[in-house]
């Protein structure tokens, strides 16, 4: 079973993995970008030197996708496996990056990276303005949090939006609920 986590940065989603790595010890853990030795180059890239066109940034996520999912996602089919971020991440970022783009075309290009493969279950983790000034805090934001909180709610909003779009089986969870009453929600969905 292929589930994403989605949702902005500061949403919650990596602490919620790592919970997850004490109930689901047989499952595969991975991310977006970083997930394989090509993905770890592209997420330093994109991170920290910063890629100043957009479509640059789009083709180079795309790589890490194609790649992520032939090295980890396909042969591992037969396990549970959990991905930090996938296409539902890369797609919104994409498109609230890129105004003369066509979402369909986005979905299209994607999938072909996928070679047509959704996620079996989707998990977002839904934030607010508020919560992301929060936890911003005193964190040194990366490029891509430098667009700032009105950018990032944007992606939130086109996350849920694609993820409806495509009919996938999903759960939407509110980050500013407490850690363990998360964790309990998405142990519950996943299954045990």
């Amino acid at each position: 079973m292929y589930i994403t986590f989605e949702g902005v940065d500061t949403s919650g989603k990596t602490t919620q993995i790592e919970l997850l790595k004490k109930e689901f010890q047989n499952a595969i853990f991975t991310k977006e970008p970083g997930g394989t030795k090509l993905g770890t180059k592209i997420r330093h890239i994109a991170l920290h030197e910063g890629i100043k066109n957009p479509k640059a940034e789009l083709l180079l996520f795309l790589a890490d996708r194609a790649e992520h999912f032939q090295e980890v996602i396909k042969p591992n089919r037969d396990k549970i496996i959990f991905s930090d971020r996938g296409f539902i991440s890369g797609i919104a970022y994409a498109y609230a990056n890129h105004k003369e783009i066509d979402l369909d075309f986005l979905i299209k290009i994607n999938l072909f990276a996928l070679d047509e493969t959704l996620p079996d279950k989707v998990i977002l983790i839904e934030t607010n303005k508020e919560l992301i000034k929060k936890r911003m805090g005193t964190k040194k934001e990366d490029f891509i949090e430098q667009r700032g909180i009105k950018y990032l709610l944007r992606v939130q909003e086109i996350m849920l939006k694609i993820i409806q779009r495509l009919k996938i089986d999903h759960i939407v969870i509110d980050a500013s609920k407490p850690i363990e009453k998360i964790n309990k929600e998405i142990v519950r969905y996943v299954g045990h």
